[in-house]
């Protein structure tokens, strides 16, 4: 026993180390952001204007994001922050006009977490009109759309989720729903956790930035698999409760359901609870919320991604090129800035790192500064 409580509290210091090098990192990068207040205002003395421009204002992920980032704002004292976001997601017009509005107004720099490419001329614009533009939790198609992006590896997430998933499967059969985020629109976060999934679960995949191309059926490490479908559940619950009612209709004994978010996979899991079916369910993203779903066994294993490190990261930057620190640089080998993740499961898989349930609680989303 006394063995297994240090390997958690090893395992959880793990995941707050790697959440806690990446703040260490950038701060690193400049000494002259100021003192312990956050950073001098402009050479003016006016503060240093960011809008925050958000997918939504209604997915948890992102309020929590626009929360923790007006709060870090605030205490240090000399951002001007704006907050800005689509109506839902697929609304690139929404974060298109909030581009616009933040040229206008004479930000210094944008935190985006972009919609779609149909955004990638409007933030060629704002970077042509001198601002620095920071893509959070999305890496944009091509990456160097934006000036840098901090997010999660979101093909490594969706590959620890495949490899738990196909260790619980224990070689048996495994029926696959596949619920992605869109059907109409190419974004890496959506094909990068797809792609990630079936290659930890050791399925080939075909093109890298396409979902559903993929073989469906053939042989997953360790049994046989069949994909029944693809369907986008637009990352919301009602969206993935639909796609899941539209895969069961397909082949009602789905077995294992792919999820590319914790809303989308409360949504598949109401859609399975009608249908009097039971099925292992795995996600992305570790909020407080998708956390809970994991301890009460809706969701057999989350990613955990952390974006209010994201955001004040974000924020850090902006205001210390503003006031001529330097620019923060990619992770090594890779590109885009790496925010870390980990896997949150109550259900141990092999030699897979996880945290539990309980002490991803204790970090879910949070900040590392």
């Amino acid at each position: 026993m006394k063995s297994a409580i240090a390997r958690n509290r090893r395992t959880r210091a793990v995941a707050l180390a790697s959440a806690a090098g990446v703040a260490l990192t950038l701060g690193a990068c400049s000494s002259s952001s100021g003192g312990s207040g956050g950073g001098s205002t402009g050479a003016s003395g006016e503060k240093i204007g960011v809008s925050l421009i958000t997918k939504d204002s209604n997915n948890p992920f992102f309020v929590t994001m626009q929360t923790g980032a007006k709060a870090f704002a605030e205490k240090q004292g000399n951002i001007n922050l704006t907050i800005a976001s689509g109506k839902q997601e697929g609304d690139d017009q929404g974060q298109i006009d909030a581009i616009e509005a933040s040229i206008a107004k004479g930000d210094k720099g944008i935190l985006i977490t972009p919609m779609s490419t149909g955004v990638n001329s409007a933030i060629k614009k704002a970077r042509d009109a001198g601002l620095y533009v920071i893509a959070l939790d999305t890496p944009p198609d091509p990456a160097n759309t934006v000036d840098i992006t901090f997010a999660t590896d979101n093909f490594k997430a969706g590959k620890l989720i495949g490899q738990w998933a196909q260790v619980q499967m224990a070689g048996k059969p495994a029926t696959i729903a596949m619920l992605d985020l869109f059907n109409d629109k190419v974004v890496s976060v959506d094909y990068n956790r797809d792609q990630g999934f079936l290659t930890g679960m050791g399925i080939p995949v075909n093109d890298p930035k396409k979902n559903g191309d993929e073989a469906k059926t053939g042989n997953y490490n360790g049994g046989t698999y069949t994909i029944v479908c693809n369907e986008a559940g637009n990352g919301a619950a009602d969206g993935g409760r639909s796609a899941m009612e539209r895969c069961l209709t397909k082949n009602p004994d789905i077995n294992l359901v792919y999820t590319i978010n914790e809303p989308t996979a409360v949504g598949a899991n109401a859609a399975l609870k009608a249908a009097g079916k039971t099925a292992t369910i795995v996600s992305i993203d570790g909020g407080c919320a998708g956390v809970a779903a994991v301890k009460a066994g809706v969701i057999g294993a989350t990613a955990q991604q952390y974006p209010l490190k994201m955001a004040e990261l974000g924020i850090q930057a902006i205001a210390q090129i503003a006031t001529g620190g330097a620019k923060p640089s990619n992770s090594q080998g890779l590109d885009f800035y790496d925010t870390g993740v980990a896997l949150v499961t109550d259900k141990k898989a092999g030699d897979i790192t996880v945290i539990s349930s309980d002490d991803g609680s204790k970090i879910c989303w949070g900040s590392a500064s």
